[in-house]
């Protein structure tokens, strides 16, 4: 059966650029009707490549392959950075399939489907039912912004006794923040400025302090076990050694280009690591969306209408630093 819909793709000029697509499904593909995407900070360093944008999506099952049997016609599901993936190799079949082996051939990029869309053709394997109740608006950003932070918070031993630091309350930091007190940690919020203190209180923090990568750690600062970096991705390491417990791990999340000095005598001193952390795995997502149900964690989002006006804008807003804090398009 073949299938026509419209996306949004990034352009060598930097603009959005409205087009169409014709695919077939596969056996085991379904195609899905975009309702909801989300934002992502990846997305602008992607803007000038020549392929459709967006990696959190939510929508309606329109039509399955003659093999799709987990999902059927009419289920809301959610849609992330992961198009496909083998299932056969060992890290597939052990649940960490977000490093895939043979992604070469399956890939997480696919130049005609993003979430930047009113339809994507995806590996019904790589689909996530939406727990009913749960609003679409608030289940897009999960696909990655909160995929990101939870799968830190469940991978990499954090315990619910432990003091969690997140360094920047924006797309990212506002979920992590949202999230690890909902297990329970003790959420230490770093912020450049006063300006986020009553929203991070609000989202569950339990500390706030005023800190600059670079800059001299708090007065009487309480050293934390684990420190997400939810801001820029620049940071100066060395700055950040003073605000680490023995054998304390520090995440980096957003995306740097740059090359960064890692002050490795110190860290080995003191017994720190710096622990990456991939996309977040589909068994990773589907427990997210279970307990952001079950907690009622809810994103902070705008809402921009699904087209390509409603998406240049909701860029600019993120360009600027003016999302608060995390951008949804809402096909209209």
């Amino acid at each position: 059966m073949s299938i026509t819909y419209d996306v949004f793709r990034g352009s060598a000029e930097g603009k959005i650029i409205a087009d169409k697509t014709t695919a077939t499904l596969d056996l085991n593909e379904i195609f899905i009707e975009t309702t909801h995407s989300g934002l992502c900070g990846t997305d602008e360093h992607y803007l000038k490549a020549d392929m459709v944008l967006g990696h959190e999506g939510v929508g309606i099952v329109k039509a399955i392959g003659p093999k799709v049997s987990s999902v059927k016609v009419g289920d809301r599901v959610g849609f992330g950075y992961t198009h496909k993936v083998c299932t056969e190799c060992d890290n597939c079949v052990s649940g960490w399939d977000q490093y895939c082996r043979n992604q070469k051939q399956y890939g997480f990029h696919d130049q005609s489907n993003g979430t930047f869309s009113y339809g994507a053709i995806w590996d019904a394997t790589c689909v996530y039912p939406i727990p009913e109740g749960y609003d679409s608006v608030h289940a897009a950003p999960l696909m990655c912004a909160g995929a990101t932070v939870w799968t830190v918070l469940t991978e990499y031993n954090v315990r619910s006794t432990d003091r969690v630091a997140v360094m920047g309350v924006g797309g990212l930091g506002h979920l992590a923040i949202k999230i690890a007190s909902e297990m329970g940690c003790h959420v230490v919020v770093l912020s450049s400025s006063e300006a986020k203190r009553q929203e991070a209180m609000d989202y569950g923090a339990s500390e706030y302090h005023v800190f600059r990568s670079g800059g001299q750690p708090p007065v009487d600062f309480k050293p934390v076990d684990h420190l997400l970096l939810c801001g820029s991705g620049s940071v100066d390491y060395l700055s950040l050694l003073p605000l680490m417990n023995t054998h304390g791990s520090i995440y980096p999340l957003t995306v740097a280009f740059e090359p960064s000095a890692v002050p490795l005598l110190d860290m080995v001193w003191k017994g720190v690591r710096i622990q990456g952390s991939l996309v977040a795995s589909r068994r990773s997502i589907r427990t997210l969306l279970e307990f952001a149900a079950r907690k009622k964690i809810y994103p902070t989002t705008m809402s921009f209408p699904l087209n390509k006006e409603g998406i240049e804008e909701a860029m600019e807003t993120l360009r600027q630093g003016k999302m608060r804090y995390r951008g949804v398009l809402i096909k209209q």
